[in-house]
């Protein structure tokens, strides 16, 4: 039978049920696989394969659940088999209602995350990369990976309580609430369906909470626009009023851009010879770099933990009209480099802005030896710098 009766469910809602199931099965275990891999030079291109893999069945179970909800909404719904206990009716609607909202919130979610910031792994076809209207924004990508965690633990949550509660059917009670889930027995005499508002309100209300959790208990661990900061103002020479230091690199072909939120430094710059000098020094801890921030602070790049700060000391030239260079030795990872850095300046009154950058080469670090080629990760890194700075009284 394909179509729902009020004592059995038809083919097409098991086919729905089943499939949704296994790939949120699925799901579930990849994503914990990826969250417990390392990132490495060696794990690179499995990871790549499994979040693809992750991140088109998620998209994949959106789209069934969209199909499942329009079916649901033109079949008649199976009674319950035991409408007098009332409590445990009560239990088991709520749940599915927290389920079926579980379907849309966290593929939505993952779906957004990987919008809003350059995936690490693309969606496979025939599904979109991104959706409409959600901008490149670190931001966003925070507070949508943060309601994607939350909706996992509680997707898992209900997961296991729906699985245990029909072994109990099938195992205690001996009903056929599994049996017309399973193969489509009959079970249960005509009754009327006890009033859906309070589980209803009752999914709303748990939802709300772990949504409005995710966004504001654990929304600061993850919401830190990257290079938003302004850098520590100095008392002598040139004081830095404003700025920001961002780097660009290539992933997987795809250009990702982040930046340092701390950083410091002490310009001297004479005017009149137009000659100077500079010292930067950069929290590397501070660095934010989309999906891939863990990774670069990890010790086969920026290896933070070991190496906190990079400091960039050079003198500073005029080249012609605005444009003037920077050169010097950049201190990262333990490696000094000779570094010159382009930029343009205008000096008006006691108030000089800069725009420049330049381009570093990793492999003159000794940063990610593990990937010996760019198909992963490009040797160039782009390093672009903003400010403005006055000069006291």
């Amino acid at each position: 039978m394909i179509s729902n009766t009020t004592a059995s469910y038809g083919r097409v809602a098991r086919f729905f049920h089943w499939s949704i199931a296994l790939l949120v099965l699925s799901d579930i275990a990849l994503g914990l696989i990826g969250k417990f891999t390392p990132r490495s030079g060696d794990t690179v291109a499995f990871l790549q394969l499994l979040y693809s893999t992750h991140k088109t069945i998620g998209v994949t179970i959106l789209a069934l659940a969209v199909l499942r909800v329009g079916w649901a909404i033109s079949q008649p719904r199976p009674v319950p088999l035991h409408p007098e206990r009332r409590l445990e009716t009560f239990a088991a609607d709520t749940a599915h209602w927290v389920l079926y909202a579980a379907i849309f919130v966290l593929p939505l979610s993952g779906w957004v995350i990987h919008s809003a910031e350059v995936g690490f792994a693309p969606i496979w076809w025939p599904f979109p990369q991104s959706l409409p209207f959600i901008p490149k924004s670190e931001r966003l990508a925070g507070a949508a990976a943060n309601v994607h965690w939350i909706a996992g633990i509680v997707l898992a949550t209900m997961v296991a309580a729906h699985i245990g509660g029909a072994i109990k059917h099938a195992l205690i009670d001996r009903d056929g609430t599994l049996a017309r889930m399973w193969n489509g027995r009959a079970a249960g005499k005509a009754a009327t369906h006890p009033g859906k508002t309070a589980s209803v309100l009752a999914a709303i209300g748990i939802w709300t909470f772990a949504i409005g959790g995710a966004l504001t208990v654990f929304g600061p661990a993850h919401n830190v626009e990257a290079a938003s900061q302004f850098p520590a103002k100095q008392t002598e020479g040139w004081v830095v009023q404003d700025g920001s230091l961002s780097i660009t690199i290539k992933q997987m072909g795809a250009e990702v851009t982040g930046g340092f939120a701390n950083w410091q430094a002490e310009i001297e710059y004479d005017e009149v010879t137009r000659t100077g000098a500079v010292k930067t020094v950069i929290d590397t801890t501070s660095l934010t770099l989309g999906s891939v921030t863990d990774q670069a602070k990890g010790p086969e790049f920026f290896d933070v933990a070991a190496h906190d700060t990079a400091v960039f000391q050079g003198n500073i030239v005029q080249i012609g009209g605005p444009k003037h260079q920077a050169s010097g030795s950049l201190t990262l990872v333990g490696q000094s480099v000779s570094v010159t850095l382009d930029f343009d300046l205008e000096v008006t009154g006691r108030t000089a802005k800069a725009s420049g950058g330049t381009v570093l080469d990793r492999r003159d670090f000794g940063m990610g030896m593990a990937y010996p080629d760019e198909s992963s990760v490009g040797f160039a890194v782009e390093v672009r710098i903003e400010l403005v700075a006055t000069k006291p009284e």
